[in-house]
């Protein structure tokens, strides 16, 4: 045990090092919703907003099935709310920009939608 002391030096500076970005990030890394304001006439989202953040890409799947394969229109809630099964006419009502929402959304999440390969993106406000 003659390098005991230096072999734990090592490792201490060693876990100090490979800990950094951690320490170094730490608080600055929070991750901030975007904001939706919803039309005057509405209170609610077509689903939750626990629901809509973490599966919504499997509720447009579902949407875009019944739309073009079954000829399916409507959407009936949870709450039995009926909406039209519709990406520009029922959610870009609310979620208006394209830039500001969708693209910061996914951005930070890392993926790539194919939303904009069929549909037409909304033209920014300027």
């Amino acid at each position: 045990m003659h390098y005991g002391g230096k072999i734990i030096a090592g490792l201490i500076i060693f876990l100090g090092l490979v800990s950094l970005p951690f320490w170094f990030n730490l608080g600055s890394a929070a991750y901030k919703q975007p904001k939706v304001e919803l039309p005057k006439n509405e209170k609610n989202c077509v689903e939750s907003k626990e629901y809509m953040r973490t599966s919504h890409m499997k509720l447009l799947d579902q949407w875009r099935d019944w739309a073009l394969r079954d000829g399916k229109r409507t959407y009936i809630n949870h709450n039995g709310k009926e909406f039209t099964i519709s990406l520009q006419n029922t959610c870009m009502k609310c979620h208006v920009s394209k830039e500001k929402f969708c693209d910061k959304c996914h951005n930070d999440a890392g993926v790539s939608p194919y939303c904009w390969d069929c549909h037409v993106p909304p033209k920014e406000a300027k």
